[in-house]
């Protein structure tokens, strides 16, 4: 009678949760608006990206997605606001390399992304390219090393903050290279941008869709790209590999995550909406012509994924010694 009892409670539990989680992936889309949480100032490839597909998510879903730019800190502070936001699907984050990869391994956080956050999809990755100010008076990454070397610390250069993608990438250089540059931590990428233009900084591994009109109009001098082949907008700017350093890539990428409690069927039925967006022929088109190559998965391969990244960085920053100051 026991065993009777227990197998029926048993039962009677997984019918009650399986019912619960029903009705949660039924509530959808939320009732209220939705928020995609950028944490990078308006303007910048984060930004540009997220509102491009929050603009076909809001289409299809029948529900209003706002872009909420929570810059400051590397892209931390929007992190750390999504892991205790609400948990009913309404408040989705579009997050970094840095903050979910790169920063947990340089400074304490609020917040831990493999346990406040839950993945839900990847969302688009790109390289870096390093431009400098034309006042700089370089034209390959050959001549900026030799500059740099004539006076190690003379050359700074911008990141979206520390333990950014673009700080990473250039303490990475900085360590192949055997050079110094200054590292100079800003909000995001319009506003490192917007010093660079202003010569007041002297280079930046910039993402591309930020750089590339100012590359056109001559302003930026491009002198390499961060991933292992060149990108197709840029076919005759070689590799920071195949410019003398072998093996090297530091790639960007962009992802969706939500607070960790939100309940598994929501986060399904996002990943379902977010995958559908990403491969969307007209939002593919969009984001490439910006320099950014969709990367829709499943929930369990973008887990994956992050713990790679993980691994990889925390690697890196003890080996190289890298700190967040």
């Amino acid at each position: 009678m026991h065993k009777r009892a227990f197998l029926r409670a048993t039962a009677l539990a997984l019918s009650t949760l399986s019912l619960a989680g029903l009705a949660q992936a039924q509530d959808f889309p939320p009732k209220k608006p939705v928020t995609l949480v950028v944490g990078f100032a308006a303007g910048g490839a984060a930004d540009a990206a997220a509102r491009l597909i929050a603009k076909k998510l809001g289409e299809n879903i029948g529900q209003s997605v706002i872009v909420e730019n929570k810059g400051g800190a590397g892209g931390n502070i929007a992190h750390q606001y999504v892991a205790k936001a609400a948990t009913d699907g309404s408040v989705l984050l579009f997050g970094s390399v840095g903050p979910l990869t790169i920063a947990p391994h340089l400074m304490k956080l609020a917040y831990d992304p493999f346990t406040d956050l839950a993945p839900i999809s990847g969302g688009v990755n790109f390289p870096n390219v390093l431009v400098v100010h034309k006042g700089v008076g370089v034209k390959t990454l050959a001549e900026f090393v030799q500059l740099e070397k004539k006076k190690p610390g003379s050359v700074d250069y911008a990141s979206t903050g520390p333990g950014s993608a673009s700080h990473l990438a250039g303490e990475l250089f900085n360590q192949r290279a055997a050079i110094d540059m200054v590292h100079v931590p800003y909000k995001g990428g319009a506003p490192a941008l917007q010093d660079l233009l202003g010569g007041r900084i002297a280079a930046y591994f910039s993402a591309p869709p930020t750089a590339m009109p100012h590359i056109e109009s001559g302003k930026l001098v491009p002198l390499a790209t961060t991933g292992l082949t060149r990108p197709a907008y840029l076919p005759n700017i070689p590799t920071v590999a195949e410019a003398g350093y072998p093996g090297f890539e530091a790639l960007n990428w962009y992802a969706f995550v939500a607070p960790a409690k939100t309940p598994v069927p929501l986060l399904d039925r996002w990943n379902q909406e977010i995958v559908k967006v990403l491969n969307d022929p007209g939002v593919k088109e969009a984001l490439m012509h910006h320099g950014l190559t969709p990367q829709p998965t499943t929930r369990a391969d973008f887990a994956a994924f992050m713990k790679k990244e993980s691994a990889q960085w925390a690697a890196t920053i003890q080996a190289r010694k890298i700190t967040a100051d």
